[in-house]
């Protein structure tokens, strides 16, 4: 069990990181989102009922490898108490919508990304009290007390499928505007996105030192991690590269914004937010760097589940 202290340099005396974020980031993606849901037809649904095998691997890394990943950083790096619970919280929490934007950018199959974000938002509802309790038991040495948050739940899949259905019945009903708009919208994205983090870096600079000398370590690692498990553990299991490249931000993005929201407003621990909080900074680097080393460079043939890669 942890000592509850932090060290001598005690980041949680400001105010988390990413606050700027936090507030713009779900408005921004909502935009994007109706983007990317000009690019998507229900065909492309389909093939994820085709190729489950993504699916069930994504998920299966999501909900039960990175937190098992996650408990042994947490113990190597022999993590406080508070800093303990905060990156199992970040660790359980569901797929960002911002791996969605990501998967768009970088080839990535966006229905798939869609899919599971809204499976696991479901999912999330249990899973997420579930390792956050036995995480405040563990290392904080008492009893959990996170319910089931619906309405937390019911924001992600909001901020998700409502602007992508929004999207997607732009592109039924005027199918060339929806194609003459995807490239301008794509460079959008990347801008707003661009924008979000600069303002949030700004915001924050005189803070960062500290949040990265705590947890900076911890959580690039635990973002390189899941950005690999993500990609390759699809690709070994036969997994086309386009679901692989999704199922690789899916995992490797986690929603530090819900983190973040939980840990202030439900767990009264500013301290407890602090990994989510590095985390939603570093993570946008480690992502962009994975999706240029994943970028695609000759096309590839479309292949059955069980074909070999």
């Amino acid at each position: 069990m942890r000592s509850a202290g932090l060290s001598a340099a005690d980041p949680s005396r400001g105010a988390p990181p990413m606050a700027l974020a936090g507030t713009l980031l779900p408005i921004a993606l909502a935009i994007i989102m109706f983007g990317l849901g000009l690019s998507l037809t229900i065909s492309d649904f389909r093939r994820v009922v085709v190729y489950p095998k993504a699916t069930v691997v994504a998920l299966g890394c999501q909900i039960l490898v990175l937190p098992a990943i996650c408990f042994g950083l947490v113990v190597a790096f022999d993590l406080p108490a508070p800093l303990a619970v905060g990156m199992m919280l970040l660790a359980a929490s569901p797929g960002g919508t911002t791996a969605n934007l990501f998967s768009h950018l970088f080839g990535g199959d966006v229905a798939l990304n869609v899919t599971l974000t809204a499976i696991n938002s479901v999912l999330a509802v249990v899973t997420l009290p579930l390792v956050t309790n036995l995480s405040l038991s563990y290392f904080a040495g008492g009893s959990g007390t996170l319910g089931l948050q619906f309405d937390k739940t019911l924001q992600v899949m909001a901020v998700v499928l409502v602007p992508v259905a929004a999207g997607m019945a732009v592109r039924a009903m005027a199918p060339r505007f929806a194609e003459r708009m995807n490239t301008p919208v794509k460079i959008a994205s990347a801008v707003i996105l661009a924008l979000v983090i600069a303002g949030a870096l700004l915001q924050e600079l005189d803070n960062l030192g500290g949040y990265i000398q705590s947890v900076g370590l911890i959580t690039l690692a635990f973002s390189v991690i899941s950005l690999t498990i993500g990609y390759w553990a699809p690709r070994l299991a036969g997994v086309r590269r386009e679901q692989a490249v999704a199922s690789c931000m899916e995992i490797g993005i986690h929603n530090g914004t819900l983190s973040i929201a939980v840990a202030l407003s439900l767990l009264n621990s500013a301290q407890m937010a602090i990994p989510a909080a590095t985390y939603g900074v570093l993570m946008f680097f480690t992502a962009a760097a994975a999706g240029f080393l994943l970028r695609p460079r000759t096309a590839e043939p479309i292949l059955s589940e069980g074909s070999s890669v």
